[in-house]
């Protein structure tokens, strides 16, 4: 398998035996087919760059990622989908839509995550009959998260049970309320509505898509299960790492990477491509086939590329993807 730095020589060597231009999008598309002559399967990769420079709204799950995927599963054949999934999470209605569009496709699922799949991320993994991690790769909780106006991110659990816990001091003591004032009158009206049908959300959706799927016809299972993912308490970090062991104990169904070295070798120079790719052009977000369909988003646009191998699409940005190798700008 080659490495990350393997594949950053192998770049370098192509951009100076070809005057500084190099095709990553060839590069990476050669490890997806590599995948799919692994698996037999119809190959998806959804990558984005939120471990890099551009983080932020950018790179979460949004409803625009739904047309990503209408453009690229065109000419797909099924049934079987094997998605590579690299993301910091995002919007759950948007998950929701997209999830539920896929398993309208294809019959079975596997999401492999090379590396980590986060927040609804992992509600997304959680609707795969299939989970495929290495023994670096993670997910993270599913507990919602809200941002105040100062832009600080809070878990809504955590308001929920600062509410709870006004209430019940001012019950017993309503002098306290005084105290309490300068605390409660910092948050929006309706932020305690919003908090508590935002958690119900995300156990709901991962609840239903693992009764459904992984966990077929074992309700209870399936809502302990989103019950611990949700569980902020248990977790204590959003950001706080899910490994496969720790799922398997709870009963999510987790192949590991490592058992299939073939597959293991082409995942992972899959996801070095990606990463390379997001260093070395101005892509933040990456939606393709294994049949070289892709939809990329270039900052705020997304470019839907499918052309012959080695001739730049037209409108298409110049750095990276096709054209000279440069660093982000």
């Amino acid at each position: 398998m080659p490495s990350w730095g393997e594949l950053l020589a192998d770049i370098n060597d192509q951009a100076q035996a070809h005057g500084g231009l190099v095709n990553l999008d060839d590069m990476r598309g050669a490890h997806l087919r590599r995948v799919q002559e692994c698996t037999d399967n119809d190959v998806v990769l959804y990558a984005t760059d939120f471990l890099g420079s551009a983080g932020g709204i950018q790179t979460a799950i949004n409803l625009q990622d739904l047309q990503g995927f209408m453009e690229v599963m065109r000419g797909l054949k099924g049934p079987g989908l094997d998605l590579i999934l690299h993301t910091p999470g995002g919007q759950a209605e948007a998950t929701e839509r997209i999830v539920r569009y896929i398993r309208s496709k294809f019959s079975t699922l596997r999401v492999i995550v090379p590396f980590a799949a986060m927040s609804a991320g992992t509600m997304w993994a959680m609707a795969a009959d299939e989970i495929i991690m290495g023994k670096h790769s993670q997910l993270g909780p599913i507990d919602p998260q809200v941002t105040l106006g100062n832009s600080l991110q809070m878990p809504a659990g955590a308001l929920i049970e600062q509410f709870k816990g006004a209430i019940d001091e001012c019950a017993q003591s309503p002098e306290r309320i005084t105290g309490w004032l300068p605390t409660l009158q910092q948050y929006p009206p309706g932020l305690l509505n919003f908090c508590e049908s935002a958690t119900q959300l995300s156990k709901k959706l991962v609840t239903e898509w693992l009764g459904q799927y992984m966990l077929k016809d074992n309700s209870d299972e399936a809502e302990r299960a989103a019950e611990w993912l949700a569980n902020d308490k248990e977790h204590l970090s959003h950001s706080r790492p899910i490994t496969r062991e720790q799922l398997i104990d709870h009963g999510i169904r987790v192949t590991a990477l490592e058992d299939n070295q073939d597959l293991q070798d082409a995942v992972l120079s899959v996801f070095h491509m990606a990463t390379h790719t997001f260093t070395m052009s101005t892509a933040v977000k990456i939606i393709e086939n294994h049949m070289g369909r892709r939809y990329v988003q270039h900052g705020g646009q997304m470019v839907l590329q499918q052309v012959p191998q080695g001739i730049p699409p037209q409108g298409a940005p110049p750095q990276g993807l096709l054209g000279e190798l440069q660093p982000r700008p």
